[in-house]
């Protein structure tokens, strides 16, 4: 079904081999045919075959880590604004031209496609941008590194100007399934939130703390 394409092969290899990929997750992923595909169908295809060569790096570089036992770096902020990743994966990958060639023939354009995506509400202004770029320097510099921060059910707010006032919506960027996500249901902490401290002495003498009555939320990675 899939083929990984990422050799040093001729472009138009490459394209056939992604248009090939985007075809079988129209097919396999989404259970359609091409003539009933819809734009939203294309976009979410096109982004599940760029995350497979992603998925096949991915899995590499944590066996590289695991192996050669590498001190690693956990980026925590509240906010990242990675911006749109379709585009932003297609050049780190090389994939530029071979993905616009791949999807000529089904009658798209490139950007045509990457502005489907709609914008991860994750980040608003300098703080989310300044953590974005750290990441950006730490895989540029080839530092292991991680960013840690909440996926946020809506972003910041949508602005519509109405008779001259500003009128807020929300940013429902998670309206649609996001293909850049992998959920990992194994991983699942929990938060808790409220509550109160207690305090008890045991046998010894010691005083030991307990959170109780708390609030407590499932984190999914």
């Amino acid at each position: 079904m899939y083929q990984p394409f990422t050799d040093a092969g001729r472009r138009s290899t490459r394209a056939e081999a992604l248009k090939r990929a985007i075809a079988d997750h129209v097919t396999y992923t989404l259970a359609l045919d091409r003539g009933s595909a819809t734009d939203r169908d294309l976009y979410m295809s096109t982004a599940w075959a760029v995350r497979d060569q992603l998925a096949e790096r991915w899995a590499a570089t944590q066996r590289r880590y695991e192996r050669d036992d590498v001190k690693r770096v956990y980026y925590l902020s509240l906010e990242f604004l990675m911006g749109r990743t379709l585009g932003n994966a297609l050049l780190n990958l090389g994939l530029n031209d071979p993905t616009a060639e791949a999807l000529q023939p089904l009658g798209y354009a490139l950007e045509e496609v990457e502005e489907m995506e709609p914008d991860a509400g994750l980040g608003n202004g300098g703080l989310g941008r300044l953590a974005a770029c750290y990441l950006d320097s730490m895989a540029t510099l080839g530092i292991p590194g991680y960013g840690y921060g909440i996926r946020y059910e809506h972003g910041i707010f949508k602005q519509r100007i109405v008779n001259g006032r500003q009128v807020e919506l929300p940013d429902n960027w998670l309206a649609d399934t996001n293909p850049w996500e992998i959920a990992r249901p194994d991983r699942t902490y929990t938060v808790k939130f409220y509550g109160r401290v207690t305090n008890a002495a045991d046998p010894s003498g010691r005083v030991h703390f307990e959170w109780t009555d708390t609030q407590d939320v499932l984190a999914v990675a």
